[in-house]
């Protein structure tokens, strides 16, 4: 038999078969970087005004991106610091 059948031909093994549990792939690991503040590629969808507002001043709009949104993050993470302050 030069390709044997796919499915068993062995009433057992098919049984065997039908009830092996299915192997589920593991969940992928997120490591953080090995160096603190190194940039990493990320692909994302911004508004074409928001591209066209960063663009306008030419050559280093990602730059100015990145500069934008760690401003909103270092904002907020002071005023969430400040609303812990507020509690004690």
């Amino acid at each position: 038999m030069a390709n044997p059948p796919r499915r068993p031909t062995n009433p057992m093994a098919a049984a065997e078969a039908a009830f092996k549990p299915i192997k589920m792939p593991a969940a992928p690991v997120h490591e953080t970087a090995a160096v603190p503040n190194v940039r990493e590629l990320v692909s994302i969808r911004i508004d074409r005004a928001v591209l066209d507002y960063f663009q306008s001043d030419g050559p280093g709009w990602q730059d100015r991106i990145n500069d934008a949104l760690r401003a909103t993050v270092q904002k907020r993470t002071a005023a969430e610091y400040d609303r812990s302050d507020d509690t004690t």
